[in-house]
């Protein structure tokens, strides 16, 4: 999702790589949850984090969509699913995943925002580092790898992969923008969204293969 901001203003004014140190440790967040609350539609999923979700919850996109659990949004003319927040009194609202003590019931495998959070990606070229934003969680901090923060297996692919989705995804608004033909987005959206994520993976099997063998079908309509 876009941001229209500088670094400076949302960050510590640096950037960083997985094997570098970063002051984002949360100290296990104890009595604190804020950034499980009143999120709105912000915390959006990719491909891996449906797949994550199978994995865990043995639940897949269309079926978390009935429950309610996830919906789905338009995020720069590409429609990607996000978790949805459940109501509560006086406005507030809440991850449906989080319990009435306030802790995740889906913490082995939550998403990679919830796991980024509260780090940021930042898109330069042909890659992308992270930054801290400074505003964001007021929770006493301690430093720690970037790595191991981001607690996911086979970093350096899943790196990869998040930079192949984010290519896609800008992508699909080009060509969104270049063929005005109501119709053609549409379809493509429609394509992009069966094809990564109601169509439902194996959760026994590895992601990334499965990745590549639909992204093979989404380069064969748009190459």
């Amino acid at each position: 999702m876009k941001r229209y901001v500088s670094l400076e203003e949302i960050s510590d004014g640096k950037l960083y790589k997985a094997d570098d140190m970063v002051k984002a440790d949360c100290l296990g967040c104890k009595d604190c949850s804020r950034c499980c609350h009143e999120m709105g539609d912000t915390i959006l999923l990719d491909p891996y984090d449906i797949w994550r979700f199978q994995k865990g919850l043995g639940k897949d996109a269309q079926t978390l969509l009935a429950e309610g659990k996830i919906a789905l949004r338009v995020v720069d003319g590409v429609i990607v699913p996000h978790i949805k927040m459940t109501p509560l009194s006086q406005g507030d609202e809440k991850c449906p995943f989080l319990d009435e003590n306030g802790w995740c019931t889906v913490h082995a495998h939550r998403p990679g925002l919830c796991r980024l959070f509260p780090l940021g990606r930042y898109y330069e070229g042909e890659g992308f580092s992270y930054f801290l934003q400074k505003s964001e969680c007021t929770h006493p901090k301690a430093k720690v790898k970037v790595s191991k923060w981001l607690d996911v297996p086979e970093l350096q692919k899943y790196e990869a992969y998040v930079l192949t989705w984010h290519q896609i995804q800008k992508q699909a608004e080009s060509l969104q923008q270049e063929n005005t033909d109501e119709a053609f987005g549409r379809n493509l959206n429609m394509f992009l969204l069966k094809t990564f994520f109601l169509t439902p993976y194996e959760a026994d099997a590895e992601f990334y293969p499965q990745f590549e063998a639909r992204l093979s079908a989404y380069r064969s309509i748009v190459n």
